[in-house]
């Protein structure tokens, strides 16, 4: 069966690229003969014992030049690096810090929300009317929040989301997406399913089924964004082994975790993956954001070759862009 490729719009210049995703083979192998013919070796291989195992052999080995050379290729700007040199091994390129406040640049207007990763992003609708409705595609709404938390489930019912899937190249710091005080943190125990096309058409609803941290931001106070509550909600994947709480207000110094009650700056730094594929969702309350024109319009480009249209009905083209970037302006009520 031949290979379905799967291809995205790069924000800063328009070219329609197609993605070279990182063990597609084994992917497929595992989602498709493995998850239906044993079950039980699928659950083993999507458990965090297997990812952390499958990381520790992948991403722990020294860095040769042959494999520096490669990582670059791949998109990997060394140049942005804090530190280069002290990057030894595939773990520290992965958790590697940028001088973020130089290559990624964030526009001064408080109504704009940014992206919180370098990413590959789809925005949609939880709401039927919505021209963006994309309800229960990438996740179950109510199981991604946590069931037993009502009151979330209830604030961003038919709201507005973005999807941000980080892939191996990818900086994989997190920076927060608004301005606002949190109201509440709280980790969801799940799976480590792969964020691989593939395997997301594959497993329904898969990004409400991994592990995952959301942190709920009120922005509606004073030095916030003015966007109501948002949700950030931070997602493991396969050989993703841990998600850390590293807030900073003055580039990387000084990290702490976040906490309730703690107030956070738009565009800081705010968590790190561990190394291997993730996934970033921001949820909106309904009304309170409008996303920019570019990622709408591509979403439903013609011509892309997207896997996210294979059993989705319409072609979903993803938007390459950069961490601190604008994905949408403040709508007030």
């Amino acid at each position: 069966m031949k290979t379905i490729p799967h291809q995205y719009v790069e924000r800063e210049t328009g070219r329609i690229c197609t993605e070279t995703l990182t063990g597609d083979k084994a992917i497929e192998l595992l989602y498709s003969v493995a998850r239906e013919k044993t079950p039980i070796l699928f659950r083993a291989l999507t458990s965090a014992r297997a990812s952390s195992l499958i990381a520790s052999a992948r991403y722990d080995r020294a860095l040769d030049p042959r494999t520096r050379l490669s990582l670059q290729r791949s998109g990997i700007d060394f140049d942005e690096c804090v530190d280069p040199e002290s990057l030894k091994t595939l773990r520290q390129v992965f958790e590697r810090q940028i001088l973020y406040w130089k290559c990624r640049p964030m526009p001064c207007e408080s109504a704009v929300v940014v992206s919180p990763a370098d990413a590959k992003c789809i925005v949609g609708s939880l709401g039927e009317s919505s021209s963006l409705f994309l309800k229960d595609k990438f996740f179950s709404f109510d199981e991604l929040v946590g069931r037993d938390k009502p009151e979330w489930i209830e604030a961003f019912h038919e709201g507005d989301f973005a999807i941000f899937r980080l892939t191996p190249e990818k900086y994989h710091y997190n920076h927060t997406p608004v301005a606002g005080e949190v109201v509440d943190i709280y980790e969801i125990p799940g799976g480590y399913h792969s964020c691989n096309p593939g395997a997301v058409v594959t497993v329904v609803t898969p990004f409400s089924k991994n592990k995952r941290v959301v942190t709920v931001i009120d922005t509606d106070i004073p030095g916030g964004s003015g966007a109501g509550l948002v949700a950030m909600i931070e997602i493991v994947a396969l050989m993703i082994g841990d998600i850390v709480q590293v807030y900073s207000r003055d580039r990387y110094e000084n990290p702490c975790a976040v906490t309730a009650g703690m107030f956070l700056d738009k565009g800081q730094p705010k968590s790190l993956y561990r190394p291997g594929s993730s996934t970033d969702v921001l949820l909106f309350r309904k009304g309170r954001i409008k996303f920019a024109e570019d990622l709408v319009q591509n979403l439903r480009l013609s011509g892309v070759q997207s896997r996210f249209s294979k059993g989705f009905g319409q072609p979903l083209v993803e938007t390459d862009l950069k961490v601190r970037s604008v994905i949408g302006t403040v709508q007030g009520w």
